[in-house]
């Protein structure tokens, strides 16, 4: 009988208390021994065959979960049972399995049993103990039925060593998946703190920057319509602030001014700009005015999120110019022009040379539009910025530019 026949015989007569380890060998009462390495017919899912050491110490373990029993295995240095053989293993072991295919029988699986010694007997000559075999398999030492011709005596086979067995029988697990993601001696507090420290520190910045914002509103309200308006040091000022107070090409207090156009025919509108500036992808309007869930927006609020820039900076986008009222003008920072002149007519500028002197202007096309669109833009200081019709992954590297553009022209002007 071979390892792994014996084994399956013992827990299904319910006997394994009597499979007792003896040295580097098992004993199975009084019937039957095998080394503990041997290879049983049993192949798991990953390929290798398990050794009996490995099928009787899961047959006494096979109620604990799977970390505990691969706990214990790792613990005394032995191969354990995978999760997905657990089952089945178990099924055919107790005998409600008949048969798997996870059985293979080998022509080096016909068992070769150690001899158990027996007491001696003065009546009798000492005698190996004989084993139940495999229905068609002769003892080594039984005479052969029918004996080969004296003249042509049977030369004796050299077994054949299977080293591959050899080597994973000898092989001890390391280490495990949960033992590698253990660091000892080693202490992550410090980076916690850091990144704690760093995110504060956006949200300080990004709620001053609102702040800011708030305060160039409300210094813009009230008193300013009727032409007066509070000085520097919020004292009341009774004298008449002019309608259109420009600092040349200095920026205003305040969150800083994008304009976009309020027609329909160009690409960047009020209603998709946020989702091109932010996320870089471009959406066409009409398609962004249906999915839109109540009223226009008259102002909408956009970060730069396309790199990991700490220091985020907020704008305001509007396409109405007669909402703008004294020093706003001042915040104004770049415009996406429609390339009609008649976008600028509200605006408190002489020229568009002024306009662009003062201010970044970007022009939004298809890539494959004709150039005979653009015609006008082209004798004007601004930026044309191409993007394709069906290829949106290219969208970001647009956005990109914008936002390149936009950072670079105003740290100019803010230390002109």
């Amino acid at each position: 009988m071979d390892p792994l026949s014996a084994l399956r015989d013992f827990t299904m007569r319910g006997e394994l208390e009597k499979i007792v380890r003896v040295n580097g060998e098992f004993r199975f009462g009084e019937e039957y021994s095998f080394p503990c390495s041997a290879e049983t017919a049993y192949r798991s899912t990953k390929g290798n065959r398990y050794t009996l050491e490995t099928l009787v110490h899961y047959i006494n373990n096979h109620q604990l979960k799977h970390t505990e029993y691969f706990q214990s295995t790792f613990a005394l240095g032995i191969p354990s049972v995978t999760l997905p053989d657990r089952k089945p293993l178990l099924q055919y072991l107790q005998g409600s399995l008949s048969s798997t295919d996870s059985v293979e029988y080998r022509p080096e699986d016909i068992p070769h049993p150690l001899p158990l010694p027996l007491p001696p007997n003065p009546n009798n000559p000492p005698l190996l103990h004989q084993q139940q075999l495999p229905s068609g398999v002769i003892p080594q030492n039984a005479p052969h039925p029918h004996p080969p011709p004296s003249h042509t005596p049977a030369a004796p086979e050299e077994p054949q060593l299977d080293f591959i067995s050899l080597i994973r029988s000898a092989e001890k697990p390391l280490k495990d998946r949960e033992s590698l993601l253990e660091c000892k001696n080693r202490d992550f507090y410090s980076v916690l703190v850091a990144a704690t420290k760093r995110e504060e520190e956006r949200q300080r910045i990004e709620s001053q920057q609102r702040k800011d914002g708030l305060v160039a509103k409300s210094r813009l309200m009230g008193a300013d319509e009727r032409g007066l308006g509070f000085g520097d040091d919020m004292s009341y000022d009774p004298t008449p602030k002019p309608k259109m107070h420009l600092k040349g090409s200095k920026i205003g207090e305040g969150v800083p001014i994008i304009f976009v156009p309020s027609a329909f025919q160009t690409l960047i509108t009020i209603y998709n700009v946020k989702e091109f500036l932010e996320d870089g992808v471009y959406i066409p309007t009409d398609v962004k005015v249906k999915q839109m869930k109540g009223a226009r927006p008259d102002c909408v609020t956009v970060q730069k999120k396309l790199s990991r820039d700490r220091v985020v900076t907020a704008y305001e986008v509007r396409d109405k110019p007669s909402s703008l009222k004294g020093e706003d003008w001042d915040r104004v920072v770049a415009v996406f022009v429609l390339g009609k002149e008649w976008q600028f007519k509200e605006w408190p500028f002489k020229d568009h040379v002024e306009i662009f002197n003062k201010i970044i202007g970007f022009y939004m096309r298809f890539e494959d539009d004709s150039l005979e669109s653009a015609k006008i833009v082209k004798q004007w200081n601004v930026k044309i910025i191409s993007i394709s019709k069906n290829k949106r992954h290219q969208d970001k590297a647009a956005a990109l530019e914008v936002w390149d553009r936009l950072e670079e022209f105003v740290r100019s002007r803010s230390h002109s």
